[in-house]
């Protein structure tokens, strides 16, 4: 088990230099059990298990990297993802947590995330992962159709998610679960009565993702051969309506483009990525943004496994890229994650990021158009200007 986290009030400096935004804690752990053809992440299959002993050593040392490269701050939180994390031991887990909190102590509340397969091999861990330190699972349910979950590779049934998501209400207060829509020949109806169904187990988070089609997967090919037809323009737009309508009348609106949540319940740390806060990325191939010496850093490491792992012995870390961020490419940034909330952008912020506000014109535009509105300091995209958001986003920073 981890450190208990420090106490309100303790290291209150800490907190002040990440006042805007936040700062979290990414770890990636890279290995799948099989590789989902939609799926572009940074996710290998091993034919052996990899040595989690060694993983962790090399996690803990980057992490002391790191470390030194952001100065001290507070950690708000930590998010196991990958791959599937949930192959890790708990004890490896617990390993890792320990030494973000000796690098960044964790305040009080901190929320930790770790995604998990459910399969019911994995769910017999997550008594585990709470002791470990783990607050709240993001488990990989995808579809709740048996046909739909073999289209999309999964090695799950319905029978067998559902289980595993009662498996972690029981262990853990906080449980949130991923649908993929906009699936092959998905019609509205059978989408909302899927929903209800995801609904009725009484989650307090969904992520509810449209399928996209990522270069170079299975499904890249597939579709570019003709053999995967998704539905058209029309139908997505359908299908994101009844996302919307049944989710918030079920009292989980969309807080985030693709996040439904009860009041409170928004994932913490991904309001760090999209509010601009920092966040150490720790593992291969995982993004950080960092200040260091009060100068924001893009930071990337080796997404090979074993050339993470081998670069980490050598020399400590395995950081591939460490970039400063021009003013320019901040307040990019910091719109292209921010316009996703519900809660838009802050637009002083922005301006003091970038060197100079955003074009008044083209705002005025949008909002003429009904896809942008402004609210005192604040930009925000409406519920039209959502299933529009790339264009939109184009427009203001072309």
């Amino acid at each position: 088990m981890h450190n208990p986290p420090q106490q309100a009030g303790e290291g209150a400096g800490f907190v002040a230099r990440d006042s805007e935004g936040g700062f979290g804690v990414y770890v990636h752990w890279p290995f799948c059990l099989a590789k989902c053809p939609y799926c572009d992440f940074n996710s290998h299959v091993r034919h052996a298990p990899p040595d989690q002993e060694r993983f962790l050593a090399a996690f803990r040392r980057e992490i002391a990297h790191m470390r030194v490269l952001s100065g001290p701050r507070q950690a708000q939180s930590v998010f196991f993802g990958g791959g599937t994390p949930s192959l890790m031991a708990p004890q490896t887990v617990g390993g890792i947590l320990d030494a973000i909190d000796d690098a960044w102590p964790l305040v009080a509340d901190a929320e930790v995330t770790l995604e998990a397969n459910p399969t019911s091999v994995e769910a017999t861990r997550f008594a585990g992962y709470r002791a470990a330190g783990v607050n709240r699972v993001s488990l990989g349910v995808q579809a709740l159709d048996d046909a739909d979950l073999k289209g999309l590779g999964r090695m799950h049934s319905v029978a067998e998610a559902l289980a595993a998501v009662a498996v972690a209400r029981a262990a853990f207060d906080r449980v949130s679960f991923d649908l993929i829509y906009a699936r092959p020949g998905q019609r509205p109806e059978a989408w909302a009565a899927e929903l209800a169904r995801a609904l009725a187990e009484g989650c307090e988070h969904l992520s509810l993702y449209q399928l996209t089609i990522e270069p170079e997967t299975p499904f890249a090919r597939l579709y570019g051969a003709g053999k995967l037809i998704l539905p058209d323009d029309e139908a997505s737009r359908a299908l994101w309506d009844v996302t919307q309508e049944v989710t918030a009348a079920a009292g989980l609106p969309a807080y985030e483009i693709s996040n439904h949540a009860r009041p409170g319940a928004e994932a913490r740390h991904n309001l760090v990525y999209w509010r601009y806060g920092t966040y150490a990325g720790i593992g291969p191939g995982a993004h950080g943004r960092l200040l260091v010496d009060g100068a924001r850093r893009a930071t990337f490491t080796e997404r090979a496994p074993e050339g993470w792992l081998a670069q980490v012995e050598a020399q400590g870390h395995a950081v591939a890229e460490d970039t400063a961020l021009a003013a320019a490419e901040q307040a990019d940034e910091m719109l292209l994650m921010g316009l996703r909330l519900k809660e838009g952008v802050d637009l002083a912020r922005h301006a003091q990021l970038g060197g100079r506000p955003l074009d008044g014109a083209r705002i005025a535009a949008l909002e003429a158009e009904g896809l942008v509105a402004r609210g005192g300091d604040r930009l925000r995209a409406t519920p039209e200007g959502f299933p529009v958001l790339n264009a939109v986003i184009a427009t203001l920073t072309s």
